[in-house]
């Protein structure tokens, strides 16, 4: 049986790939556990707090050596930052140029740790330091209209 793929699920099916050259294999994820949902962390906000949470990936805005995306949880949806040097502490800056950048898609799903803080316009946020991709979404979501 051969099944016609869009443009969109090409482009996903080779960042799958692109992946697991890098030795990340998000099928069948890993056991993530985690310790806060977006919902709790709005509610209970505690500046510097260290958090654990897993969602979906949705609105990715890449700004150079960082990004700032929406992550969405069973509760809710919280932004989360991103930048270079804190998930990659060290020279190799792959994960943040390579995989954040470039082969992480609206709608995979991934698992951050990191610190409550507020953006200077004032939202509440989580500044990363280790990410984790926890499942690829090999097919667009839908768009709404």
């Amino acid at each position: 049986m051969i099944h016609n793929l869009s443009d969109e699920e090409v482009v996903r099916r080779s960042a799958l790939q692109k992946l697991r050259e890098k030795g990340i294999e998000p099928f069948p994820a890993a056991e993530f556990p985690v310790n806060a949902y977006a919902k709790e962390i709005l509610a209970n906000y505690e500046e510097g707090k260290e958090v654990v949470l897993a969602g979906r990936l949705m609105n990715m805005r890449n700004m150079g050596k960082a990004s700032f995306a929406n992550l969405h949880d069973s509760t809710g949806k919280i932004q989360i930052y991103i930048a270079s040097d804190n998930i990659c502490p060290g020279e190799d800056k792959s994960l943040y140029n390579d995989v954040v950048k470039h082969l992480l898609h609206f709608g995979d799903f991934i698992g951050v740790k990191g610190k409550q803080f507020t953006t200077k316009m004032g939202e509440i946020s989580i500044q990363v330091t280790e990410l984790t991709v926890l499942s690829k979404s090999l097919k667009p979501l839908p768009v709404v209209k």
